[in-house]
């Protein structure tokens, strides 16, 4: 546990629901878990079938748990971490040309207005287009439509799972209600 309130790992059952909803395709994956607290979700990828996971963590503690997580489930080769700011870490990768499969994003809540990862994620083009993109947020926070298109939400109260095509929405389309603006 990282004694951090920055640092909320999903809770069980809903790791349990996004890996139900997301079933087969975690098979071969290149998974992103980006806001990685504990690494719980990348790991639980991972676990089920996912051929190699990135973990982005800002936070040294947290990403210092990450790698011991990793070591102690003997997943050290099949995973990289990342201890920089999220949009710094997808910039970097975006110069190296990576391209996953299924990103998962699970902030802090007021970091989606503040640092629009949907942005940069598009910016960068780390998101294969048969990709998905997942993001877990506040029932009060809409995420952008301007840069991927809005496949499915699903519910849990307050907390909500968007999940997004890979495929670009078109600069011009004027789609979506921006909560972060440009």
């Amino acid at each position: 546990m990282v004694p951090d309130p920055a640092v909320r790992p999903l809770p069980a059952k809903l790791r349990g629901s996004l890996f139900n909803i997301l079933q087969a395709r975690v098979v071969d994956a290149f998974f992103l878990d980006g806001f990685a607290g504990t690494g719980s979700v990348g790991i639980e990828a991972l676990s089920r079938g996912a051929s190699r996971a990135v973990f982005i963590e800002e936070l040294p503690q947290a990403a210092r748990i990450i790698e011991a997580n990793l070591a102690r489930c003997q997943a050290e080769d099949l995973g990289l971490v990342m201890n920089q700011e999220f949009n710094r870490a997808i910039i970097e990768l975006g110069k190296k040309g990576v391209k996953f499969d299924l990103i998962f994003l699970d902030p802090p809540y007021k970091m989606l207005v503040e640092r629009n990862p949907l942005r940069v994620i598009r910016k960068r083009g780390v998101l294969k287009p048969a990709g998905l993109l997942i993001i877990r947020h506040h029932r009060h926070y809409s995420p952008s439509l301007e840069d991927f298109r809005l496949l499915r939400r699903v519910d849990f109260g307050d907390d909500i799972f968007s999940f997004y095509s890979g495929e670009i929405v078109a600069a011009s389309s004027g789609k979506g209600n921006s909560a972060a603006g440009d």
